[in-house]
Formats: structure tokens, C-alpha cells, sequence
């Protein structure tokens, strides 16, 4: 585990306008850690860091890289991450339902006509005919662990056609690709600029996308612990705000690319020092530009996303049939959609 911290006199106050709150006071230097993955689809907080929004918004922001979701989420509830970011699993729900943690914001998102989660099969499963999701009966699907997004994603997709798949958990990112690579599992899905980069490798194959199974997917959500949302209301406003800036930033160099060439490579530059790191930037800048998909403006949250998410984590017996949208969310941050 590797932490990065800055520190830094503090700025004026700035914010996203949508961003419900009733003003902000002066933070000196509050230390937060903030839970991450080593993905593109975590830049906003990457962003905010290196251009000192969390500094001009006085808090002191130390990373917590981990390689899974349900991980983060035991994190934030134990209180050794304060804000994190990643996808909705059975453990984050299974802790709201306790009281521990609370999602406050929407990330990264499915959005038509933007490259998303890319459904891949192993290149020993297509040779024998998984071609297409069509395929999937009698396979497997790499997962990190059960009531995992990989979990949610693999079961909606493989509903489309009854398919009998079976589930194989590998606890971690790193661990389901090099099962795929050496076909000990036949399929999984993924961001694209992993999947692009496998499939460009020709380590894998690509058979679908997400999006046509799970349209307008709430992919991955901003949380934080109970305690936070309920008694820290200006901190977490200001973490908010700063995670915003960042998103607005990303979004405009690599999704919406209006701010031109210059901008495109600075982006890639500074996401690189956090992803694919361990590569060279003229072989990590393709995977990092092309995998770019939608960071929700204003941590934006699609509720109704949620709501399917938690319907199937309840449908599976995978958390209590009594929690709702209510338990796993506070609805008084962002704007809801």
C-alpha cells in the first residue's frame, strides 16, 4: 500500500454550484485519507490532488490504493479511509445496513456513444466458441468475490440468456487477468482501458459491452462512513466539491476533449503517476486516453441505477430483504437522477 500526502496553506472556498450545501468554513490542513484503485475511473481524486482543490479546500488528503471494492468499504467503516470511491457491492450494503457507511455521490457512469465496460473471453473459450454473450452457458466468470460489481455485471449479462454460468472468485484485479490470460476462467468484464489494453495485447478477446445488458449503469458511487454524512456535513461538502473540480477537469481533457491537445497529454501525464505506473507513458497513454468514460458532474448519482443494484443484491441473498435505497444512501449532497 502506497500513501501520498500534500500539504499546503489553504485557498479561497470554491465549489460545483449544484453541490447542496449552506457554505463551507476554513479547514486548517484536515488530514483525510481517501481509498482509491489504481484506475482511470478514479482521476477525480487523482486531479483534485495534484491540482490542490483538496488543499484549497483545506483538507490534507493522504491515498489508500486498495485492489478490490468490498475492501474499501470495510476501510471506511473501520475508519481507516475517510471518503473513497468505487463500485456498489453486497459488503458496502451489508455496512449501511449496520449503520457504518453511507453513499453520498455518483462516478463513473455507462453513458451511449462513450467507450464502457468491455466484456472479454478468454482467447482458449473463444476458440471454442464463446463468441458472443449468447455463449456464456456452462462457462465461467472471473469475479473478485461474491456480491462483487463483477458479480452483478456477470449475472444481469448472463440473464439475458439463462445461461448457467459459474462464478469464480479471485479476491483481486490482478488475479482474474492472469486467470483470463491462461484460460482458467472463460469471461469477465471490465473498464476499457483495461480491457483495451488486454485486447490489444491480444491476450484476450472482446465479445460485448455492458451498457447493452445494464443501460445507463451507475458504475461506480462516492461513499463515506455514517458518521461523516450525518455529524461532518461541511467537511464532506468540501471533499465534494474538490472531487468535482476534478471530475469537471477529467471529463473536459479526456471524455468531452474541448480543451484541445495540450491539455489531452497534461491529463494523461498526471493520471499516469497513479495509473499503469509501473509502464512507460507512450505505452500506458493509449489504454489511459482510450478507456476514458463519464465521471457524473457534480457527483450526480443515478438513483435508479442504485435501486436495480440493491433489487439484485436482495433478489440474490446476498444482503437483508428489508434494506432499501434509504439504508445504503444519503440523498442530501448531489442531485439525484
Amino acid at each position: 500500500m502506497t500513501d501520498f500526502s500534500r500539504r499546503g496553506a489553504l485557498g479561497l472556498i470554491g465549489g460545483a454550484a449544484t453541490l447542496t450545501m449552506l457554505g463551507s468554513p476554513a479547514f486548517a490542513n484536515t488530514k483525510i485519507n481517501v481509498g482509491a484503485l489504481r484506475f482511470t475511473s478514479h482521476a477525480p481524486s487523482f486531479v483534485a490532488f495534484e491540482r490542490g482543490y483538496f488543499t484549497d479546500e483545506g483538507l490534507d488528503v493522504e491515498f489508500k490504493f486498495f485492489q478490490a471494492a468490498q475492501p474499501m468499504a470495510v476501510a471506511i467503516a473501520s475508519g481507516d479511509a475517510d471518503y473513497a470511491v468505487t463500485a456498489i457491492s453486497g459488503g458496502l450494503i451489508s455496512l449501511a445496513e449496520k449503520g457504518a457507511t453511507k453513499v453520498i455521490g455518483g462516478a463513473l457512469s455507462e453513458e451511449p456513444g462513450i467507450n464502457g465496460q468491455m466484456i472479454l473471453a478468454s482467447n482458449a473459450a473463444y476458440e471454442a466458441g464463446l463468441n458472443a454473450p449468447a455463449e456464456l452457458n456452462g462457462k465461467s466468470f472471473g469475479i473478485t468475490q461474491a456480491g462483487s460489481s463483477f458479480h452483478y455485471m456477470g449475472s444481469k449479462i448472463a440473464g439475458a440468456y439463462d445461461a448457467d454460468v459459474a462464478y469464480k472468485p479471485l479476491q483481486k484485479v490482478g488475479a482474474i487477468i492472469g486467470a483470463l490470460k491462461t484460460g482458467q476462467i472463460d469471461a469477465w468484464a471490465i473498464v476499457p482501458h483495461i480491457g483495451m489494453a488486454l485486447t490489444g495485447a491480444g491476450a484476450v478477446q472482446h465479445i460485448g459491452m455492458v451498457a447493452d445488458y445494464i443501460p445507463d449503469y451507475q458504475v461506480t458511487t462516492v461513499f463515506t462512513s455514517a458518521n461523516n454524512a450525518a455529524n461532518e456535513r461541511a467537511k464532506t461538502e468540501a471533499f465534494l466539491r474538490a472531487f468535482s473540480k476534478g471530475a469537471a477537469d477529467y471529463n473536459a481533457a479526456l471524455v468531452d476533449k474541448t480543451e484541445g491537445e495540450a491539455a489531452e497529454v497534461e491529463m494523461v501525464k498526471l493520471i499516469h503517476k497513479y495509473v499503469y505506473a509501473d509502464k512507460s507513458y507512450e505505452a500506458a497513454a493509449p489504454s489511459i486516453i482510450n478507456g476514458a468514460m463519464r465521471i457524473n458532474n457534480d457527483a450526480a448519482l443515478n438513483m435508479g441505477s442504485v435501486t436495480d443494484q440493491v433489487d439484485w443484491f436482495k433478489s440474490e441473498g446476498l444482503v437483508k430483504d428489508s434494506i432499501t435505497t434509504e439504508t445504503l444512501v444519503d440523498p442530501s449532497y448531489v442531485e439525484i437522477t
